[in-house]
Formats: C-alpha cells, structure tokens, sequence
C-alpha cells in the first residue's frame, strides 16, 4: 500500500511538472512576437519610449520617404516656436518642382499656404513640397538638412545621417534604422499631436494656381492603413529601389499610442501586413499602469528659510508599460523625503521621489518637487520671527 501511494505522488509531480512546462511553452507561444518579412523592424510604445519587440533595429538602411518624418518635425517645431505660421505663403522655386519620385507638381512660382504644403508631405509624400518648404525655413534644402542631423543628434538616433530632406537621394551617406526612425516618430507624435490632423486624411483636394489658370489635384494618402487597420493614426511611408519598402506605422487603440516601424520589406503589400501584425502583437501583450500622482503630499520642513515648510508638487505623472500579464493592483507607490531641507529651495527643487514596485521590483519613479522658492533667512527675518513669536504669547 505504501508502494502505491508512492507511485501515485510521482505520478501527480510529472503530471504538475508536465502541465507547469506546457503552460510555458504556451505562453511562449502566445507572446512570441510574429512572423515578419522585413528584415528590420521594432514596436514601440510612445509615452514611455518603451520597446515591445524589436529585430535588427540598429542597422543602417536606407530610408527613402519616411525621412520626411524629421522633415515635419523641423516643420512642427518652427511653428511651436512661432517663427512660421500655417498661414504663411510658401513659394516654390525652380529647384523644388525640378523633384523627381513622389510629388504633387507644383509649379515654379507657385504659392501654397504652409498648411497646404504640409498636407502635401504628410499625405501625398510629395518630394517637391518638401524641399520648398525646407527652403522657405531655412533658406536652401543644404542648411535645413543640417536642421535635421541636429535634431537626430539631440534625439540620440546613432545610426541615422540625412542628406537630403525627402529622401529621394540613392547616397549611402543618407541613412537610419528602425529605431532611430521610431525615435523621431515619437518625438513628433508626443510633442505634437497635431501632426495627426494631416496623416490621418485619406484623400483631399488642392488647388494649383499658377500662370496658366487654376486646376485641382487630388491628394491621396499613400498609407493604405488607414482603410486596413481600424486604430491607424499615421504616420508615413517610404521606398525606392535602394531602400525597398519601409513604413512608420502609428496607431492608438485604448488611449495606447503604439509605433511600429518596418524597414525593407520586399513589397508594398508586404510591409502593410507586417506592420499591422505587429501593432497587432504590441496591443496583444500590453498593458499600461498610469498614476496622474494628484494625491496630497505632504508640506516640507525647512531649515534656515524666511518661510518653514515649503509645498510640493509631483514633477509628472507616472506611466508603467506591461507586457508580461503582470497584476498591476499590485503596484505599490513609497513616498521618500528628507527629514528636513535646508535654505535656499528654488522652485522646481528635487526635494523627494515617488518609488513604484512590483511584486518588490522597483519599476520607476517620478520626481517630488518644491512647490516655490524659499529663500534663506536673514538676521531681520529671524528678529520677524522672534518678535512674531513675543506677540502671539503675550
């Protein structure tokens, strides 16, 4: 009797052991990310800069249109900055309407509003509107260019050179990868939303006015998402026969904004399908964890200040990816600040950190702030006090 008890737990452990590796293999399986064409390509998500998958992300290839990307973020800032208006008049010169490839035909001389030229990058991926407008900022194509490999080298993309502003170029000085292209991806669509009212237009209407009369030319979007995945907010598209078929694929599903980037694809179809299955994939295995941190937080004591506490804020709120089906109810939020701090506090100080963690992993933190400046006391302010002090205890 004994014997058979014995046979029967080692039986019970195999069957647990067997059904525990199973379970693995399955969740292996289920979160293996898919099947894809491309040789290069990468997931991101764009509040937390956070990648989901990723396969030869860093290797230099040639990105043909979706440059223009860093071409409509140089755009966006100028306008932030008020240096440039949407309703700015844009002329085209001889050399922007002499671009080859992808273009909505401006003529030499043309006007557009900047607006309208914007529409013209974003939706049609028009090279000769590219180049005017880079010219209208910066004066030449070449001086706008080095706009750009500024702004790439801010952003830290270590692969990425641009020659050019639309992508046109066959050099192989012009070039970036995956992730640099999902980097100034998410620089755009965080830092300006608005980019999304132009790359979401599937078709629109412009007019050419010009010496030989007024016609209209229809703009239609070269993102064919946009009819093929329900969530697609953008973003753009590039190829050429250097650079075969790449695509900055942009959605938002659930208030989650995912970037999928697909470089080299061996057809349109093709990278279509795979960026879709990837979006697909990252909305499949994340979750995100948002705290907007508007809790109380308790006043700081202050050491040597005219004031003896100082208020504080938290510095943002806090943003948690999950892609491992994690319980995020078990998130806890610690509280860390000193004791006391000594004056001078300027406004804006790190004075303290909210810590997250899981299951007692630290996963982040956001920075606790002081709420103003306190300045450091001087002898009249400590005799302020004193004498403050003699009359409330009179």
């Amino acid at each position: 009797m004994r014997g058979v008890k014995k046979r029967i737990i080692v039986w019970f452990t195999l069957g647990f052991l067997l059904t525990d590796t199973l379970f693995q293999i399955l969740t292996i399986t289920v979160n293996a990310a898919p099947e894809v064409a491309a040789p290069s390509y990468i997931v991101m998500e764009a509040s937390t800069g956070q990648v989901i998958c990723e396969q030869d992300a860093d290797t230099r290839r040639s990105p043909a249109s979706i440059t223009k990307i860093m071409t409509l973020l140089i755009v966006f800032e100028h306008l932030k900055s008020g240096r440039i208006h949407l309703e700015d008049q844009v002329t085209t010169s001889a050399y922007a309407k002499s671009m080859g490839g992808s273009q909505v035909f401006l003529e030499e001389g043309e006007t557009q509003t900047l607006e309208t030229m914007i529409k013209c990058i974003a939706v049609a991926s028009g090279n000769d509107a590219s180049v005017a407008v880079a010219e209208y900022i910066a004066g030449s194509e070449t001086e706008f260019v080095k706009l750009m490999n500024d702004k790439a080298e801010n952003l830290g993309m270590q692969n990425t050179h641009f020659e050019d502003c639309c992508g046109l170029t066959d050099s192989d000085d012009h070039f970036s990868s995956a992730r640099d292209v999902a980097l100034m991806s998410r620089e755009l669509i965080t830092k300006y939303p608005e980019v999304f009212d132009y790359t979401t237009i599937w078709m629109e209407d412009i007019e050419h006015k010009t010496a030989q009369g007024t016609s209209t030319f229809t703009l239609s979007s070269t993102n064919k998402l946009l009819k093929q995945y329900e969530w697609t907010t953008g973003l753009k598209t590039g190829s050429t026969s250097k650079a075969l078929y790449c695509l900055s694929a942009t959605a938002n599903k659930d208030g989650m904004d995912l970037i999928a980037v697909v470089m080299a694809a061996p057809d349109a179809k093709t990278r279509f399908q795979d960026a879709m299955s990837l979006l697909s994939y990252g909305y499949s295995v994340s979750q995100m964890y948002t705290d907007e941190n508007k809790d109380p937080l308790p006043a700081q004591k202050v050491e040597g200040g005219i004031e003896d506490t100082v208020n504080l804020v938290y510095a943002e709120p806090f943003q948690y990816l999950d892609t491992a089906g994690s319980n995020l109810n078990e998130i806890e939020k610690e509280i860390s600040l000193p004791g006391i701090v000594t004056a001078p506090v300027a406004e804006g100080d790190a004075v303290g950190e909210a810590v997250y963690k899981l299951n007692g992993t630290r996963i982040g933190s956001v920075s606790i702030l002081a709420a103003k400046e306190v300045e450091k006391a001087q002898y009249m302010d400590y005799y302020k006090k004193l004498w403050g002090l003699y009359l409330m205890n009179r």
